[in-house]
């Protein structure tokens, strides 16, 4: 396995673990593993190709989909 995926394999991991911590203690890591996704995302994407983005990007938005409905409403409210 390469360099790539077993960083995207680390990260699930520690997206689970973040998700089982209380609300309030969430925050922190949540934050440091969005910041993380992004270049873990390029990574994969020269590594491997648009399939795994495509995968580790549903992991990604499967961990966050709430702030990102959040932010998601919050962009069209103001641009309306």
């Amino acid at each position: 396995m390469s360099l790539a995926l077993i960083l995207a394999s680390f990260w699930i991991v520690a997206s689970a673990f973040t998700a089982m911590l209380p609300y309030r203690m969430q925050f922190p890591p949540g934050i440091a593993l969005l910041i993380l996704s992004v270049p873990l995302l390029v990574f994969i994407g020269i590594s491997h190709g648009f399939i795994w983005v495509a995968l580790f990007l549903f992991a990604v938005g499967s961990m966050f989909r709430n702030p990102l409905i959040y932010f998601a409403k919050r962009l069209t409210r103001r641009t309306v």
